[in-house]
């Protein structure tokens, strides 16, 4: 077995450490409210912080591991994320919840995610890109819900502390994993990428951190597709990470719902995202993938239109087709996204790529802190659903109109398509 899957393995592991506190916060909003008097908005603007640093650190990610390597920069990300989460458990004041929640957890979050799949794949890979993407990806996004169900029971049967101790633990227990098996570049082993040549290595980048992502972003900022990619992946954002992720649950207990089976429904959104995202990623290595994410955006508007009526007390046959399908569109626009990038910024795709996903981040904090805002002023989440649909119809119209050429390519500077 080529080296190149031993390094996706470890990679897939330490994204699904990473995503158990992406689990916690959507079930600990009411705990702390009930808990702290804290309303809604104030939680959310935690919530939203910690989004905002996810996507921003990423492309300053992407250039640290340029400078210092994988290893390195994940297993400090790791910490980061156990640190945060563990100390939560001492707080006593809403402006903690933001410093914890939101900046050191935010900047631990950050330094992974889709920064660091799109590292490894870029280095690691030449065949299967598509699917490794995609595999990857549902790591970070499907470890998300999936860890939900036990979350939502540790804080049901021992209060919030013991759950929001649970996830520092298990972003504690992949560090000697990462620090052990990973390996930054195929040349540190003296092989090639997986499916690659000579001439598909490219050499490390020394300059600053800070250099690199900013050149990327100024090289990247002069192609329409950039702007495009973007916006799209604001929308996408604010329609997963922002809006459901965060709201589902409270929106369901709203409606008399327990918060361990709406938990236990996000979790199986998990489940399915992690098929349409791997299904996702090897399409996109055969079908145009500005066609795949216009329909994955329009399929995702439908969904949230109808949702709205299928909240009740009981579990039905509708809301668990409105989950299956959603599950199957979480996070399929991923692999898409990230081939556009590639193709079209060369080189620089990874660090360009970690600016499109700060871009997702941004998206996923406005929709957080906007939604939370909406159910304390409306006592309700319906106009926040609909918002989202409407958005998601904006977003297939944006990727639909992606152009791509060699010429874009060559404007930028970066090794052609």
């Amino acid at each position: 077995m080529h080296p190149a899957w031993g390094v996706a393995v470890v990679t897939f592991l330490a994204l699904l450490g990473a995503a158990a506190f992406r689990s916690t916060p959507s079930v600990l909003i009411e705990p702390l409210h009930q808990e702290f008097g804290w309303t809604v908005g104030t939680i959310s603007a935690a919530l939203s912080v910690n989004l905002a640093l996810f996507g921003l650190t990423a492309p300053f990610a992407a250039a640290l591991m340029e400078r210092f390597g994988i290893r390195r920069v994940v297993a400090c990300a790791l910490l980061l994320v156990a640190v945060g989460s563990g100390l939560t458990v001492f707080m006593t004041a809403a402006w903690q919840l933001i410093l914890l929640w939101g900046v050191v957890v935010g900047l631990g979050t950050g330094s992974m995610a889709m920064a660091l799949v799109a590292t490894v794949v870029g280095r690691w890979f030449v065949a299967r890109r598509g699917l490794v993407s995609g595999l990857l990806t549902a790591a970070s996004a499907a470890g998300q819900l999936v860890f939900l169900p036990l979350i939502a029971w540790i804080a049901t049967s021992s209060g919030w502390r013991p759950a929001a101790l649970t996830t520092s633990l298990v972003a504690l227990g992949v560090v000697p994993l990462v620090l052990l098996l990973m390996r930054d570049r195929p040349s540190d082993i003296d092989v090639l990428p997986y499916g690659g040549t000579p001439a598909d290595v490219v050499d490390p980048l020394r300059s600053g951190a800070a250099r690199i992502a900013i050149d990327a972003l100024r090289n990247a900022a002069r192609v329409p597709t950039f702007w495009l990619l973007m916006g799209g992946f604001f929308i996408c954002g604010a329609t997963t990470a922002g809006l459901v992720q965060s709201h589902f649950v409270p929106a369901a207990h709203d409606h008399g719902m327990p918060a361990t089976t709406a938990a236990g429904l996000l979790a199986l959104v998990g489940v399915f995202d992690l098929v349409g995202t791997v299904c996702s990623g090897w399409l996109t290595d055969r079908v145009d993938a500005r066609i795949l994410l216009g329909i994955y955006y329009a399929g995702r508007g439908v969904s949230l239109a109808v949702l709205p009526p299928l909240f009740g007390t009981d579990l039905q046959a509708s809301m668990l087709a409105f989950v299956i399908f959603y599950g199957l569109d979480w996070v399929a626009t991923v692999p898409p996204t990230l081939a556009l990038t590639r193709q079209v910024f060369g080189a620089q795709a990874a660090v360009v790529f970690g600016w499109i996903f700060a871009a997702h981040q941004v998206g996923a904090a406005f929709a957080a802190l906007v939604a939370g805002l909406i159910r304390d002023a409306l006592g309700s989440y319906d106009v926040a659903w609909y918002g989202g649909a409407v958005l998601c119809v904006l977003a297939a119209v944006m990727s639909i109109s992606i152009r791509t050429s060699r010429r874009t390519t060559d404007q930028v500077g970066t090794a052609p398509a």
